[in-house]
């Protein structure tokens, strides 16, 4: 059996303002050719389809298009909600859907129940965990503690228990949406929402044990914290000049009688570069180097001495792309300083940042506190709402 394993869509994020939906719909195209060509039996998708809770009406419509043409050519999607998506909007009409073989879950009162495929060795049961927020599932689930790692140790608990009760023969795979130890821990992407507040957000491989494969969703960048075992497929697309030297990718699952027997990372198409590139403003404009840049979306950093007048408009005429500009004169260090100091923290210690410069000093233990409930509250809301 051939499983083509995808994540992290983003329907509807923008880069710095500017809308990825071209880039997205020929991720789309992409996708059904390579589900075509490739001879695929099944679609999993895990997670963070939609970029926030309330889509806007084009990326649903992508979405639509998207499941119907995989649809047509009969073969099985299963889908799991991520922590950017709303559960409830994401899995209206699952069961209508299920039918037609697009498999919907998003609600972890299912997460022992497998989507059963088969081919001539047997039955696959794929268990789709769904993103699970901790303070609104651990007690359901019977987890000993709201936290990451014992919602989805109690869910794995399901999976192996129903597992238990198949023939020995039943190949497993558990999709989840979560951030696994050993991945990117040095080299995160600044598009990938941070899913902890002032706590750890990290889910030891371990927990996977029991499975032939563990699809996983939320990093970008595609990598395996355990070795052909447990492994993120990536982005298609990049969502933030960090990326810019990922090399976006679905993963093409092979399965035999004993398991997994190969993964292929099959490369992304890429509509429009990103890059990052710096230098004064007149070797910018002039230098012949920067030529094939051109068609890329860009991140500039000036480094002339004292800024240039209109530099953003100057800078268009020949880089229509320019989306971030940042001046690192001296004059401006003050400024450049400031935005480094804030680069690359999580919304807690922004939060933090914030008070501390206001007040001129760090919160107070139980402001510290508002600050994390209020955290806390926004994205219970946003997975509710």
């Amino acid at each position: 059996m051939r499983l083509l394993h995808t994540s992290d869509w983003h329907l509807g994020r923008s880069l710095h303002g500017q809308s990825q939906l071209d880039a997205q719909a020929a991720f789309v195209d992409f996708l059904v050719e390579a589900v075509r060509e490739e001879g695929i039996d099944a679609v999993i998708v895990c997670g963070d389809i939609y970029d926030r809770a309330i889509p806007p009406v084009e990326a649903v419509e992508l979405f639509d298009h998207a499941l119907s043409r995989i649809a047509s050519l009969n073969v099985p999607v299963v889908m799991i909600s991520g922590n950017h998506d709303s559960a409830s909007r994401l899995g209206f009409g699952a069961d209508l859907m299920a039918p037609s073989g697009v498999h919907l879950r998003t609600d972890p009162a299912h997460v022992g129940s497998p989507i059963t495929l088969a081919d001539a060795h047997g039955d696959v049961a794929i268990y789709p965990l769904p993103y699970l927020e901790p303070e609104l599932t651990w007690s359901s689930m019977g987890a000993d503690a709201p936290r990451h790692e014992a919602v989805l140790t109690a869910a794995m608990a399901a999976v192996r228990a129903d597992s238990a009760r198949r023939p020995a023969s039943t190949r497993t795979i558990a999709m989840a949406h979560a951030f696994v130890a050993g991945a990117a821990m040095a080299d995160p992407s600044d598009s990938e929402r941070d899913i902890s507040v002032g706590g750890s957000a990290l889910v030891p491989a371990a927990v996977f044990a029991g499975v032939d494969y563990a699809a996983l969703g939320h990093l970008h960048r595609a990598q395996q914290p355990v070795s052909g075992r447990v492994a993120y497929c990536g982005s298609p697309i990049a969502y933030s000049f960090s990326e810019e030297h990922q090399t976006k990718s679905v993963s093409i699952v092979e399965l035999g009688p004993q398991g997994v027997t190969g993964l292929e990372l099959i490369p992304c198409p890429v509509l429009r570069p990103l890059a990052r590139i710096q230098g004064s403003l007149h070797g910018l404009l002039t230098d012949p180097k920067w030529a094939a840049c051109e068609g890329h979306w860009l991140a500039v950093t000036l480094t002339d001495a004292e800024a240039p007048r209109d530099p953003m408009e100057r800078l268009r005429q020949r880089f229509a792309g320019v989306l971030h500009l940042t001046l690192a004169a001296h004059g401006h260090a003050a400024a450049g300083s400031y935005v480094q100091r804030l680069a690359g923290l999580d919304d807690l210690a922004l939060m933090n940042q914030f008070v501390e410069d206001m007040w001129q000093r760090p919160p107070s233990a139980g402001e510290l506190d508002l600050l994390r409930a209020g955290l806390e509250a926004q994205r219970i809301h946003e997975l509710t709402s």
